[in-house]
């Protein structure tokens, strides 16, 4: 008998709510939970990226207390098993990622399993398990830092994935939360196409797929995390200047500093001025406004996966700023973005093909289907915006 599990799984990167403690954390929380109330999942999967936020070495002691706001709030209390795992030990940078997990399980979820990387099977998952450090020999996640070699001529940095197996009734599921590679200069984002980054981030992701199908047996996957995908920077960059003049400004070393379009009427008016971390364009309307299919075409890092990744179609709602990041962090500019980075839906949850087979559209029933979209579109929720895809997850039970 085929039965249906909601699911709601999240993905967020929390490094303003650490850098900016205090301001933006309730609002933040009280979004969550309205999005966890409206759709009242059976089961929710909850993946954060900088945990910590960028001074994790001062912040990481509210990291706990962030992690226990959410598991002890009244919309909580229905689900009675918890998985919580939490990377936080910065002091082993060799393994240091700054991953945080959290799965919460409802009392009418019966038959639930999560894997034992050690044991090599599934065990029934009972009461509140959680795991805060380093995670070493904790042995129902997997948990790896990128090496130094995939990317060795920038900075080594926090990113790796974090990996949990479950069995929801008869349906086995790789969950995995990953963060992948940023773009650390906008000017050389605009030299290729694709960028150098570009190509750094799609060699780890690729990682992270075949590592699973080649250490266990292979179950479908949903991969959601802060894969940093950009806009095809150099192709977006000549779209917008078409009609304006392009100045170079070099430093004494011969170096690019800036460069500078400006129109070439309307008084010279500069049009778009990118610096290495500056990405100013005059009309940033063009990236609030229903302009996804004409910003979409820019959006190929995931096509170089179709033969093995699908995600649901992104058409946010009209009037919502759709893009994922950078947005302003400043709690009065919820909808703007930081002049620091071209915009673009860094924030996913992607699937294997396997896993979008198991979705159930229930749409087709008069109900609600699958649902891909922000949290907390008009509130400041920080640089990023969480992002969640709900679903019905088809299920057999006997």
């Amino acid at each position: 008998m085929e039965t249906h599990t909601d699911v709601l799984l999240v993905t967020a990167n929390v490094g303003s709510l650490f850098d900016n403690l205090g301001e933006i954390q309730s609002e933040w929380l009280q979004e969550l939970y309205k999005t966890i109330h409206r759709y009242q999942p059976q089961f929710i999967a909850l993946h954060f990226q900088e945990v910590g936020g960028k001074d994790y070495m001062v912040n990481m002691g509210h990291a706990e207390d962030f992690f226990w706001s959410i598991e002890s709030n009244e919309e909580m209390k229905d689900y009675n098993r918890v998985c919580i795992y939490v990377d936080n030990q910065f002091q082993a940078e060799a393994g240091f990622t700054a991953l945080g997990s959290m799965y919460f399980i409802h009392k009418t979820l019966n038959n639930i399993y999560q894997y034992d990387f050690n044991v090599k099977d599934f065990k029934a998952v009972s009461g509140q398990n959680r795991y805060v450090g380093s995670l070493d020999g904790v042995t129902t996640v997997e948990k790896e830092k990128f090496p130094k070699n995939f990317w060795p001529d920038f900075k080594w940095s926090r990113k790796g994935f974090m990996r949990t197996r479950w069995i929801i009734h008869n349906q086995g599921l790789d969950l995995v939360n990953v963060h992948l590679f940023h773009d650390a200069s906008n000017l050389t984002a605009c030299e290729s196409s694709p960028s150098v980054y570009s190509a750094n981030r799609r060699n780890a992701l690729r990682y992270v797929i075949n590592r699973s199908d080649s250490r266990y047996s292979p179950l479908p996957f949903f991969l959601f995390g802060d894969f940093n995908f950009r806009l095809d920077t150099l192709s977006l960059v000549q779209h917008l200047s078409t009609e304006a003049d392009v100045q170079t400004v070099r430093k004494d070393s011969n170096e690019v500093e800036k460069i500078i379009w400006e129109e070439k009427d309307n008084d010279h008016q500069v049009l778009l001025h990118i610096e290495e971390k500056m990405f100013a364009y005059l009309h940033q309307a063009y990236f609030r406004e229903d302009n996804v299919p004409s910003l979409l075409k820019y959006d190929k890092e995931v096509a170089a996966f179709h033969d093995v990744i699908r995600e649901e179609d992104i058409t946010f709602p009209r009037g919502k700023a759709e893009n994922v990041y950078p947005y302003s962090e400043e709690h009065a500019k919820p909808t703007q973005y930081m002049n620091t980075r071209c915009p673009a839906w860094c924030d996913r949850v992607l699937m294997s093909h396997a896993a979008q087979e198991s979705i159930h559209d229930r749409s087709d029933d008069g109900e609600r289907g699958v649902v891909y979209n922000t949290v907390g579109p008009n509130v400041c929720m920080g640089d990023h915006k969480p992002v969640f895809l709900f679903f019905s997850l088809k299920t057999n039970d006997h």
